[in-house]
């Protein structure tokens, strides 16, 4: 740039069509290659699977430390995703951050779902599979206390458990772009709305959602998205780091799972349409999902720019709870930012970092 600005107006034209025509020459190239290309890899920091339950498996981090945190950490994931969007590589893993600076790391993840496992509803992911987790961990580290952690919906799963389990395990909450109050879904709320939408027909015709038609949920909320992100990679395919990215965070996309029929139908009508869970009306296995019954330390996490969960949507998790420390980080970005992405590992991580030490000795 400070060569083109002392250049004479000639020679900076020259130079800036000579660069032009270098980035064109790479991007066709580069092009091609992404054309043929196998899928980009994913997943930077090993890890043993320490319980499976069907589609549900329990991965412990091996960790990079000496020294680590008393209280472990687990992340739920979001049923409709894989887990490696927490570890997408190295530099872009948040697991990496956490375990460079000394936590114990676990991730509930999954598996798609078999046809036989099309019934599993929110009784089945919170009173087994997140409640045998944290009883694995515990048998593991040998500690009582664990900070429960969430994505999107996989938050709304620990919330859910947290407050049906208040007093047990969980020593710390941590929302990641996590809904709570349904009624600030307002676009999957149009797109699920009961005038229209048959869930009882979807169900009980198809038995397990598809992950395209999960994904398509999320596509129709911002319907130029993926155009506009091809545009974006054709103007950057010059650009490697870009392009590693980009593929990344595409197959995280493309490997959206299919989710159990009985879960979907719960989110829909309980959820979406009756807005249950901020409204204290939940019912899981018999028993009320009180969200006064939560009074641990809370960690509310949103993005500025998320046309998926809204900061009103995840807000009441401040001040719907009895918990008296609670605090409340809104970061740049989209929804998937606040879990990967070059603003999360400069801003995001360390202030997640700063909170949860203090609360983990």
């Amino acid at each position: 740039m400070n060569d083109i600005a002392g250049a004479s107006a000639p020679d900076a034209l020259a130079q800036r069509v000579r660069e032009e025509t270098r980035r064109t020459l790479q991007r066709n190239i580069k092009g091609l290659d992404f054309l043929t290309v196998g899928r980009q890899t994913v997943g930077a920091m090993a890890y043993d699977t320490v319980h499976r339950d069907g589609t549900a498996a329990l991965n412990h981090y091996r960790p990079l430390t000496d020294e680590i945190y008393r209280v472990p950490l687990l992340i739920v994931s979001p049923p409709s995703n894989r887990g490696y969007i927490f570890d997408l590589a190295k530099g872009q893993s948040f697991v990496e951050f956490m375990l460079e600076r000394g936590y114990d790391v676990f991730n509930l993840d999954w598996n798609e779902p078999t046809r036989a496992e099309a019934g599993l509803g929110f009784e089945d992911y919170v009173d087994r599979f997140i409640h045998d987790s944290i009883a694995r961990v515990q048998a593991i580290t040998g500690e009582r206390e664990v900070s429960l952690a969430g994505y999107c919906m996989g938050g709304a799963l620990a919330v859910m458990y947290a407050a049906l389990y208040p007093g047990e395990a969980v020593r710390n909450l941590i929302g990641f772009a996590t809904p709570v109050d349904f009624s600030h879904m307002k676009l999957f709320r149009a797109w699920a709305d009961k005038k229209h939408f048959d869930v009882d027909q979807l169900v009980d015709t198809l038995g397990l959602i598809p992950g395209n038609i999960m994904l398509g949920a999320f596509d129709l909320a911002r319907p130029a998205n993926r155009t506009a992100g091809q545009l974006q990679l054709w103007t950057n395919m010059w650009n490697d780091d870009y392009v590693r990215s980009y593929r990344m965070f595409d197959r995280w996309s493309a490997e959206t799972l299919a989710v159990p029929g009985e879960y979907f139908r719960q989110q829909v009508k309980q959820l979406i349409w009756d807005n249950a869970l901020v409204e204290n009306r939940l019912e899981i296995g018999g028993r009320r999902v009180d969200l006064k019954a939560i009074d641990v330390p809370i960690l509310n996490i949103t993005a500025q720019h998320d046309h998926i969960v809204a900061y009103e949507a995840a807000q009441p998790l401040l001040t719907a709870t009895s918990s008296i420390d609670c605090e409340d980080i809104v970061s740049k970005g989209g929804h998937v930012s606040v879990v990967a992405g070059p603003q999360a590992v400069k801003r995001l991580w360390p202030q997640v970092d700063t909170w949860l030490g203090r609360r983990s000795v």
